[in-house]
C-alpha cells in the first residue's frame, strides 16, 4: 500500500498539469480533473493491468472515460505513465496535436475511446465488459480475466442512456464492470441540485448494481472501495465518490474556488491560476514539471507491472501450446481482419422482403463467423435479425455461450454497446430495429463513424410501405440523414459510413458481403418490410459493389435513365417497361450507395451515369435524397410530406410509387 501522503502529493501533480494544460490553451475545463485526480491515480498507479511494453495486449485491463471534457485529468495520469510526453500536453488543444480537447481513440497512448457527448463513453465500457464475458466463454479465463473500468459525471447519470445501462449490465450482471461516479454536484450552468433530486444509489441498486459510497477525494477509501469492486462475483459495481470540484483551487484573493461553477468549463486565468499552482505545491516558473517522488512511483508500479504481465504472458503461451487451434482463432478475432466466409451455398428466394434476404445472410454468419454478436432492440423478428437468433441463443447474466444481445427497446445503448464490444476488441457487431428508430441511435453512428469502428446497422421498414402502422413508424427523411455520412469523411479520407440499400434479396447477399468485408468504418444496411420484385434475371448483382449499376437498357442508346435505391428499383423497372411500350429507351439503375459509387473511377461514373443525360430519380424519401445522382437536368420524384396510415398497396397508389405514375411522371419530363 502506498503512502497516503505520497498519493495526495501525485493527485496534487495531476491536477497541477490539467489547470496547467487548460491555462496554456485559455480554453478547457480544469475544475471537473481536479475533482477527480484522486480517483484516477490511485486508478493508474495500483490497480489498472496493462502491460507498459504493449498497448494492444488482448488481455489489458480497459479504462473508458465518458466526460470528455475532462480529458486534462486523463492526459495527465497518462504523462505519469510516460505513454505521453510534457511537450505533448503542453500542446493541449491546438493544431496536430495528440491531446485534443476531448480524447479521441488512440491504444497506443492509453485511450480506448473517443469520448464528449455524455452517456456514451460509460456505455461503451458496459458493451466492452460484454465482450469479455463473451470471449472469456470461448476462451477460457486464462486469456480473458480483466476488468473493464469507466469514469461517468453528473451530467452522464443525468442523461436518458445511463437508465438504459444501467438497467442493462444489471440485467447481465456483469460483475467485471467498476464504474466511478464522480459526484461532484456541479456542472456548467448550476448546482446539480437545480435538475436532480433523486437518490442515485438506490436507482443503481434496483438495477442490480452493488454500489458503494465514498469520500472520492480519500485515497484510503477509493483503494478499499476498488479492492472490494474487484472481488465482487454477481453484480457490476458503482461507486459513488464524492469529490470537490476545483480541490485545492484558490481565487485571485486567495479564498477558496472549490465547489464554484466557474471552475467547470474555463481557465482559471491570472492570479487564481497561480495561487492555485502555489496551493498544490507546484512551481509557477514550471508548472508542468512533474515531481520526482510522483514519477517514482508511477515508474514501480510499471515494473511491478511488468512481472505481472510477464506471469501472464507466460500462462498465455502454455495455453496456446495446449489450444492451438483456439489460439489460432483468438489471434484472427484481435487481428482486425475480415472474417472468412463461404457465401456459395446461399440461394436466395425470390421476390421476398430485402429484410428476409438479410436474415439469410445472418443465418450464414450465424454459422460461421464464431466471434459475432447480434443485437436487437425488442424487434428481432420483425426486423429479422432472427435470422442470426435462429442459429444460436441469447447472452445472459449465467450463460455468455450465446451470442445474440437481447438490448430490449433502447436504441441508443444497444448502439453504444455494440460499439464498446467492438472497441475491446476480438468481436464483430451489428445490431437491428426499425429504420424510423434510427433517429434514436444518430448520435452513436457519429461516434462510430468518428472512432472508424466497423459496427453493422442494421435498419428494416425502410420507407413508407411500412403502411397501417402510419407516419410514426414510417421513414421519409432517414435515408437522406444517413446518407450525409456518406459525404462526410472521417480523419483517413473514408467515407465515414458506408450506407446500402439492395433492390433485391439478391443484391442483399451482396450488400452484406460488403458489410462483413468492411473493418474501416460502420456500415448501414437498409431492407424492406414489403415483398420486392427481384430484378431481371441475368443481372450481375456483383456490381452492387460498384454503388451503382445498370439493371437494364445497358446496351442500347438511351432517351431517359431511371435512377432508384430499394424496393424503387423494381418500380422503375416496372415502369420503364411501360415507356419502352411506347418508344422510349430507357436505362434502369440501381444506386444502393452513392457513396460508394462517388468512389468509383469518372470514367465509370460517366458511363453509368452521363452528365448530359436526362435522368430521373424515384425515391421513396425525400427528394434531396437522389438529387446528387440526377444532376442538374434530372428530376427526382419522392416524398415531400410524412406518410399516411394505410395498406401499402393503396398508399403505392396514392403518393404516385406505380409503374404506371412513373410512366406519367417520365413522359412530362421528358416533353
Amino acid at each position: 500500500m502506498n503512502d497516503k501522503k505520497l498519493m495526495n502529493r501525485a493527485a496534487d501533480n495531476i491536477r497541477i498539469l490539467a489547470v496547467s494544460m487548460v491555462e496554456k490553451a485559455k480554453s478547457g475545463h480544469p475544475g471537473g480533473a481536479m475533482g477527480g485526480a484522486d480517483f484516477i491515480n490511485i486508478l493508474f498507479s495500483e490497480f489498472l493491468v496493462f502491460d507498459p511494453e504493449q498497448p494492444e495486449w488482448a488481455g489489458r485491463d480497459r479504462f473508458y472515460l465518458d466526460p470528455g471534457h475532462m480529458s486534462p485529468m486523463l492526459y495527465a495520469a497518462l504523462t505519469l505513465q510516460r505513454k505521453f510526453t510534457v511537450d505533448d500536453i503542453k500542446q493541449f488543444r491546438q493544431w496536430g496535436s495528440i491531446t485534443p480537447g476531448h480524447p479521441e481513440r488512440d491504444i497506443a497512448h492509453g485511450i480506448e475511446n473517443s469520448s464528449g457527448p455524455l452517456g456514451q463513453g460509460h456505455a461503451y465500457a458496459a458493451g466492452a465488459a460484454v465482450a469479455e464475458k463473451f470471449l472469456e466463454a470461448r476462451l477460457g479465463s486464462t486469456m480473458m480475466q480483466h476488468k473493464i473500468y469507466a469514469y461517468i459525471s453528473d451530467g452522464g447519470v443525468q442523461e436518458g442512456i445511463s437508465a438504459e445501462v444501467g438497467r442493462l449490465a444489471g440485467n447481465l450482471g456483469l460483475n467485471n464492470l467498476i464504474m466511478f461516479y464522480d459526484a461532484n454536484d456541479i456542472q456548467l450552468s448550476t448546482e446539480c441540485g437545480a435538475v436532480m433530486s433523486e437518490d442515485t444509489a438506490m436507482k443503481y441498486q434496483a438495477w442490480g448494481w452493488n454500489v458503494l459510497k465514498i469520500d472520492g477525494n480519500d485515497p484510503d477509501a477509493i483503494r478499499e472501495a476498488l479492492v472490494a469492486a474487484n472481488k465482487e462475483e454477481r453484480r457490476p459495481t458503482l461507486i459513488i465518490g464524492e469529490t470537490i470540484m476545483g480541490k485545492g483551487a484558490l481565487q485571485a484573493d486567495g479564498s477558496s474556488y472549490e465547489h464554484s461553477i466557474k471552475t467547470h468549463g474555463a481557465p482559471l486565468g491570472g492570479d487564481a491560476y497561480t495561487n492555485t499552482v502555489k496551493n498544490l505545491g507546484g512551481d509557477v516558473e514550471d508548472p508542468f514539471k512533474i515531481f520526482p517522488e510522483v514519477q517514482k512511483l508511477y515508474d514501480d508500479r510499471a515494473a511491478e507491472l511488468r512481472k505481472i504481465v510477464a506471469e501472464r504472458h507466460a500462462a498465455e503461451a502454455a495455453w496456446e501450446k495446449e489450444n492451438p487451434e483456439k489460439a489460432a482463432q483468438m489471434r484472427e478475432w484481435f487481428s482486425g481482419k475480415a472474417p472468412k466466409i463461404d457465401w456459395s451455398g446461399l440461394v436466395q428466394k425470390r421476390d421476398i422482403p430485402t429484410r428476409n434476404g438479410s436474415a439469410a445472410c445472418l443465418g450464414v454468419i450465424a454459422e460461421q463467423v464464431p466471434n459475432m454478436i447480434v443485437s436487437s432492440a425488442d424487434l428481432s423478428n420483425s426486423d429479422k435479425t432472427d435470422g442470426f437468433l435462429n442459429k444460436t441463443h441469447a447472452l445472459t447474466r449465467d450463460d455468455f455461450s450465446g451470442a445474440f444481445f437481447q438490448a430490449g427497446v433502447s436504441e441508443l445503448a444497444m448502439a453504444c454497446m455494440c460499439i464498446g464490444m467492438m472497441l475491446h476488441g476480438g468481436v464483430i457487431t451489428a445490431m437491428g430495429t426499425f429504420f424510423v428508430f434510427s433517429d434514436y441511435m444518430k448520435p452513436a453512428i457519429r461516434m462510430a463513424a468518428l472512432m472508424r469502428t466497423p459496427v453493422k446497422f442494421v435498419w428494416s421498414h425502410d420507407a413508407f410501405r411500412v403502411g397501417e402502422d402510419g407516419p410514426t413508424h414510417e421513414p421519409v427523411e432517414q435515408e437522406a440523414q444517413i446518407r450525409l455520412m456518406e459525404k462526410l469523411q472521417n480523419h483517413a479520407g473514408q467515407d465515414s459510413v458506408r450506407v446500402l440499400r439492395p433492390a433485391d434479396s439478391d443484391a442483399a447477399t451482396v450488400c452484406w458481403q460488403m458489410a462483413m468485408e468492411n473493418m474501416d468504418t460502420p456500415t448501414a444496411l437498409i431492407f424492406s418490410r414489403q415483398n420486392v420484385k427481384s430484378l431481371p434475371e441475368g443481372t450481375d448483382y456483383q456490381q452492387t459493389r460498384k454503388g451503382a449499376y445498370v439493371v437494364t437498357g445497358s446496351d442500347e442508346q438511351f432517351d431517359v435513365i431511371l435512377v432508384a435505391s430499394g424496393s424503387e428499383v423494381s418500380t422503375c423497372v416496372a415502369g420503364a417497361e411501360l415507356l419502352r411500350k411506347d418508344g422510349v429507351k430507357v436505362r434502369v439503375v440501381s444506386a444502393p450507395s452513392e457513396g460508394l459509387f462517388r468512389r468509383q473511377s469518372k470514367e465509370y461514373q460517366e458511363q453509368i451515369l452521363p452528365r448530359d443525360a436526362k435522368i430521373f430519380g424515384l425515391t421513396a424519401g425525400l427528394p434531396v435524397t437522389l438529387e446528387g445522382l440526377v444532376g442538374a437536368n434530372g428530376k427526382v420524384f419522392g416524398l415531400n410530406s410524412f406518410g399516411f396510415s394505410a395498406p401499402y398497396t393503396v398508399l403505392d397508389e396514392k403518393l404516385g410509387f406505380t409503374p404506371e405514375n412513373v410512366y406519367e411522371q417520365v413522359k412530362a419530363f421528358l416533353a
